[in-house]
């Protein structure tokens, strides 16, 4: 049984072989459903850069509470705060947050292959463009998890 348990803990994912990402900043990741962009100081302050606004100037126009973490805001709708709604194109997409930088490579969309054909199905970008080795996609899991 031990020998079991240590195999499929050791078992390479069902991606091993690499998955296929290209982002076409269309703004489908970052619209839809309510939900949270938790961020942290060092992002608020590189997004609040990239805009030009002081943290202080960024944090009371772009950022909410939720309990002891801050998140983005969002519109009514549910598309991010920071996602134009004319171009549909992120404000500030060179210095986006971890959460967004690591799309679509998160536990989610990589639990099964279903669950990356739905990802597929919703990104115009997931499952095309560039092959992302698992060492990639491994790093890019793991720094949204952290």
């Amino acid at each position: 049984m031990a020998g079991k348990k240590s195999a499929s803990r050791s078992r390479a994912p069902w991606y091993k072989n690499g998955l296929r990402f290209e982002c076409t900043q269309c703004g489908a990741c970052c619209s839809g459903e309510p939900g949270f962009v938790w961020v942290d100081e060092d992002e608020i302050s590189g997004m609040a850069a990239a805009m030009n606004l002081s943290i202080d100037q960024f944090e009371s126009k772009f950022i909410r509470r939720v309990g002891a973490q801050k998140s983005l805001m969002e519109y009514p709708d549910g598309d991010c705060i920071l996602l134009d709604p004319e171009n549909r194109t992120c404000l500030v997409y060179q210095a986006r947050p971890v959460q967004c930088r690591t799309w679509p490579f998160w536990d989610s969309t990589l639990e099964s292959k279903t669950a990356w054909k739905e990802t597929c199905e919703e990104c115009p970008g997931a499952g095309n463009g560039k092959l992302y080795s698992l060492a990639e996609i491994e790093v890019q899991r793991k720094e949204k998890s952290v």
